[in-house]
């Protein structure tokens, strides 16, 4: 994947949502969610009070990309980092972009049982994209 796929797979910082005190459940259903250019599988699930996302799936050209920035285990890392309710089907968190080293602020809401949009900023939000993770029912094959 190139470092635009991969910043446009993940999320990237966001300004900051004003949190709410109603709790949030985690996103309905299963937990398996895949990224639309289908190159990354992520397991979400809680991390204490939190919600977090485990890579469990990407396809040779993520693999690639980041092994190239050093990361030599893929599968396993944790992408998707200490979401926290912030709205009505809505978290705000943590992602770490495996191709370039770094974590980012980053915000998931839900749009159906069926799709998250994963939506981020970079230069305090003058520059923004969003996608739409689609939920699936097993790990892809390669």
């Amino acid at each position: 994947m190139s470092r635009r796929g991969t910043i446009m797979a993940v999320i990237l910082a966001l300004a900051a949502a004003t949190p709410v005190a109603a709790v949030t459940p985690a996103p309905a259903g299963g937990d398996l969610w895949l990224n639309p250019h289908r190159s990354v599988a992520v397991h979400m699930g809680s991390c204490g009070d939190r919600l977090c996302g485990w890579i469990v799936w990407a396809n040779e050209e993520a693999l690639s990309d980041a092994h190239d920035a050093g990361i030599d285990h893929l599968v396993g890392t944790t992408l998707l980092q200490d979401y926290r309710p912030s709205g009505v089907r809505r978290w705000k968190g943590t992602v770490f972009v495996p191709d370039m080293g770094h974590s980012f602020a980053s915000e998931i809401d839900e749009i159906n049982p069926g799709a998250l949009k994963v939506k981020g900023c970079v230069l305090g939000g003058l520059i923004c994209k969003s996608q739409i993770w689609t939920r699936i029912a097993s790990v892809p094959r390669a």
